[in-house]
């Protein structure tokens, strides 16, 4: 399996973590008597994302990675989403788009040529891409999602920030 696959395929892990933590904020917030769609609008500083952008980006991160590094154009989203079921519905379509993906669609990914859209005439090798930009830029977002929920009282934790294992008999 090569590095650029398992990548891909651990961002679709996280961002399925990521799902679990939006239903035990929803679950906390109702045992709290509060509107959960208040956490979307929740942040950890003013000059950073709320909750709702950060879902976003992880979803854009992801996307963008998998699309880039397989020399494919990602899908469009506006990043319209207001409610709960509408970040749900972003995480679905993200992770749906994700599971599109084959090993084969990543051979030469290293070495692939990838524009950087955000700097004209600029570039990074694929493995540059993955390591140096959008794993970076995934686990940012993703860590401040789940940060923002902590913060907010959500009993999260490591493990379900990690997740399952892929684990087996020694």
């Amino acid at each position: 399996m090569s590095v650029v696959y398992a990548a891909v395929q651990e961002q679709k892990k996280m961002i399925a973590n990521l799902e679990a933590w939006i239903e035990k904020a929803v679950a906390y917030a109702k045992a709290k008597s509060f509107d959960p769609s208040v956490l979307l609008t929740a942040r950890l500083a003013p000059d950073q994302y709320p909750f709702l952008r950060q879902v976003q980006a992880v979803c854009d991160s992801a996307k963008f990675t998998a699309a880039r590094l397989a020399g494919k154009e990602p899908p469009k989203h506006p990043d319209t989403e207001q409610t709960l079921d509408e970040i749900r519905a972003r995480i679905q379509s993200c992770k749906a788009y994700l599971d599109t993906f084959k090993p084969a669609d990543f051979e030469g990914a290293e070495a692939r040529i990838v524009p950087l859209p955000f700097m004209p005439s600029k570039a990074l090798t694929g493995i540059d891409f993955l390591l140096e930009l959008q794993l970076p830029n995934f686990f940012f977002h993703l860590t401040t999602a789940y940060a923002i929920l902590r913060h907010s009282g959500v009993d999260v934790g490591k493990t379900d920030y990690i997740g399952s294992l892929n684990v087996r008999d020694a």
